[in-house]
Parts: structure tokens; C-alpha cells; sequence
């Protein structure tokens, strides 16, 4: 460990200190400096439906305060249960292969901690969610990365990969891959025949597939499909399925996620969170088990919603200069810098609030090589209309 400055011995742990501060802390800050409007971190700036709130003070006043079952309340387990064989994905026994957990995160962090051991290799595709990253360093396991790809400009395609690239980041010390699809932050939906591909590898290599799954209900597109990893051939018993309620319901800070998958896999991540959090929000817990049983209109709608805001926030970032890529899913865009003064996307996202009022993320954090990410920039749309609206006014400056 090097010093800190006067001294003073830094106290951040080796595995954690090259992490820094968190990208969304950082442009966080630039937003409220600059009274920016923030398209960065991605949470809704609106509730998300009153019954859902109803149904949690409901369970405050009925009591449900102290600590429930380290693996989630028993109607939120079978609700989850429920909910993937309503709609034709793999099915779960409620009280051995369900797991709540404090949001997805800490499922992704205790499926790394409890599935995996030191030297160990994870396959992770490129662009990630940060927490992937941090995830191997706090489980000491070794990341291989194969790249997503951006479209040809005016394609009209998606994000791809190379198969030979994947094929070639397996080895015989792998023993996962985590595919987070819908993707953040591309919006990518990998496809039936990609998924394929993965599963061909999974058991070739008896590697564990680890989904992240959080914008499952978020697509906005006609005929794009949402694929269970869990339900191609060979992979019920090596995937873990990990999804929350933050998205789907627009309550991101409610933090109530799970991981689903046969008993072994399961038991291992129960092995990490009894440690880790020991279990999750009781009131919350309860609320979101009646979520996931009436709430599919709710989700209609808001797929209905985003899908606009999307194609608006995609309008005005073209209309500015940028190059948005098409998103499918989810709750971002990825624009390209295009022709516009920036030298690449963190001087970017360090002089759009200050110089036009609007807050973004440098997706170059989210690569292990910085320069692939290092021509786009990427924007939320989980916002209200007023506040893409109010971005656009404020982005018609570039143009000018």
C-alpha cells in the first residue's frame, strides 16, 4: 500500500483501490454543481405505481417489521416462483431454489462469493455493469472479456460480438459467464441463437451461467424476445437467474432482488448472504410479492412509456449531433460523439453540465480497455417527459 498524502497510511483495501469513486458519484456531482439535468445514473425521476406504495404501508401497519426468513418471506418466494411459470420460464420450488437478496447487486456479488474461488475464471462481456467488475476483485477471480460491438452508423442493427472471441475467452479454468440480458448499457437483447452459442459452452466447459436479468420486462421493439437462459437445453441445472423488482415497478431504492436456479447453486449464493446482508426489507418484501402478482399492467404501461421517451430522447440526441445507437431495451442509449468537439467521451461528460446544463455517463468506464467505450457517451431515458424535454432544449446549444 502507498502512503496517503501527510503520512497518513491508506486504509482501502488493495482489491478495492483501483476502483476510485464510483463514475455515478462523480457525475452526480457535476449535475448538482452545474444544475444539470441528470440522464445519468439510471433511476426514474417519478414514483412508481400508488397501489405498490399502498401495499407497503399495508405490510408496515400489519407489522411486518422485524427480521423475516434469511431467504425472503414465503409469499414473496412463491410470487417469484409463480411469475417465471406464468410466462413460460423455467420453473423453481419456492422455498429450495429461491433466494431474495438486497437488490440484484447483492445477488450478483453473492453468486460470485459463493459459486466461485480465487484463481477461478468468469467470462464477462464488454461493455459491463460496474459491479461485474468489482465483483471478481472482491472474489479474487480472474475476468476474460469479449467485446460487444457498436452498429455500423445507419444499420440499424444492434450491439454484437464475435463468437470465435467468446469461444476463445473460455478455458478450462473457467467456471462462469455472466449474461446480463436485456444489457446495460447497450440495450442489446441477445438473441435465442447467441444464447445458444453460450449454453453450447456452459456445458462443454460445465461452466455456471449467471443472468443478469433486471430490464426482463423492458423491451420496445415488436418481435424482440426475451430468451430464459434457464430453458435451453442443458441449462437448468447450470444457471443461476438473478432479476429484482427496481425496474420493473420503478421503485430502484427498494432494493428487493433474488436469485433462482437448482438447490446447489441457490444454497451457494444463500451460503454468501446469510453473511452479507442476512436477509432483506420485511414491509418491502411483502410489497413486492403482491407487485409480482397483479402488477402486469403496471408493466404494460410503463413499457409503453419508456418505449416514447426513448424515441424522443433518441430524436433530440440526433438533433444535437450525437449518433444514438438503437436501444431495444432498458433504460439507456449509447451515442456516438460523432462530429462533435469533444475529445472523447469523459472530456464530454465533464463539459456537458458545466457548458449545457445536461449530466451523462462516459461508458469508457465500463470497459476493461477505456478506449473502446471512448467515442460514446450514454444517457438515461428513464425520466419524465418534462426532464427529456428540458435536455433537449438545453443539447439544441451544441447544434448552435
Amino acid at each position: 500500500m502507498v502512503p496517503a498524502m501527510g503520512g497518513a497510511r491508506a486504509r482501502i483495501a488493495d482489491r478495492l483501490a483501483g476502483f476510485g469513486t464510483s463514475i455515478f458519484t462523480e457525475i452526480t456531482g457535476l449535475a448538482l454543481a452545474h444544475g444539470a439535468v441528470n440522464l445519468g445514473q439510471g433511476f426514474p425521476d417519478f414514483d412508481g405505481p400508488g397501489w405498490i406504495k399502498d401495499a407497503a404501508t399495508r405490510a408496515m401497519a400489519a407489522g411486518h417489521h422485524q427480521y423475516p426468513r434469511m431467504f425472503g418471506v414465503p409469499e414473496l418466494n412463491r410470487a417469484i416462483a409463480a411469475q417465471y411459470s406464468r410466462r413460460g420460464g423455467p420453473t423453481f420450488d419456492p422455498e429450495r431454489e429461491v433466494t431474495v437478496t438486497t437488490g440484484c447487486t447483492e445477488a450478483i456479488c453473492c453468486a460470485f462469493l459463493g459459486l466461485l474461488n480465487p484463481g477461478d475464471e468468469v467470462v464477462l462481456f464488454q461493455p459491463f455493469f460496474d459491479i461485474y467488475r468489482a465483483a471478481t476483485a472482491l472474489s479474487g477471480v480472474t475476468p476474460r472479456f469479449v467485446t460487444l460491438r457498436p452498429p455500423a452508423p445507419g444499420s440499424g442493427s444492434g450491439f454484437w460480438f464475435d463468437p470465435e472471441e467468446l469461444r476463445s475467452a473460455f478455458s478450462s479454468r473457467t467456471r462462469a459467464i455472466v449474461v446480463n440480458t436485456p444489457h446495460n448499457p447497450t440495450g442489446k437483447v441477445f438473441t435465442r441463437e447467441e444464447l445458444g452459442l453460450i449454453a453450447d459452452l456452459c456445458v462443454r466447459h460445465d461452466a455456471v451461467a449467471v443472468t443478469d436479468e433486471v430490464y426482463e420486462h423492458l423491451f420496445y421493439d415488436p418481435g424482440v424476445e426475451h430468451v430464459f437462459m434457464a430453458t435451453l437445453p442443458g441449462m437448468r441445472e447450470r444457471t443461476l437467474t438473478l432479476s429484482s423488482i427496481g425496474k420493473t415497478f420503478s421503485v430502484t431504492g427498494w432494493k428487493i432482488g433474488w436469485a433462482a436456479g437448482p438447490a446447489d447453486l441457490t444454497g451457494a449464493v444463500r451460503a454468501a448472504h446469510q453473511f452479507v446482508t442476512f436477509s432483506s426489507t420485511t414491509p418491502m418484501q411483502h410489497a413486492a410479492a403482491e407487485a409480482l402478482e397483479r402488477g402486469h399492467g403496471a408493466i404494460a404501461a410503463l413499457r409503453s412509456d419508456l418505449g416514447s421517451r426513448r424515441d424522443e430522447l433518441a430524436r433530440i440526441l440526433g438533433h444535437a449531433g450525437f449518433v444514438p445507437h438503437h436501444a431495444p431495451s432498458g433504460y439507456f442509449i449509447m451515442a456516438d460523439l460523432g462530429g462533435l468537439p469533444f475529445a472523447d467521451d469523459r472530456e464530454a461528460c465533464r463539459r456537458l453540465p458545466a457548458e449545457y446544463g445536461v449530466a451523462a455517463i462516459p461508458p469508457s468506464v465500463f470497459y476493461d480497455d477505456p478506449g473502446l467505450g471512448s467515442r460514446m457517451v450514454r444517457f438515461a431515458f428513464c425520466k419524465r417527459r418534462e426532464t427529456i424535454e428540458e435536455a433537449g432544449r438545453r443539447l439544441a446549444g451544441l447544434r448552435r
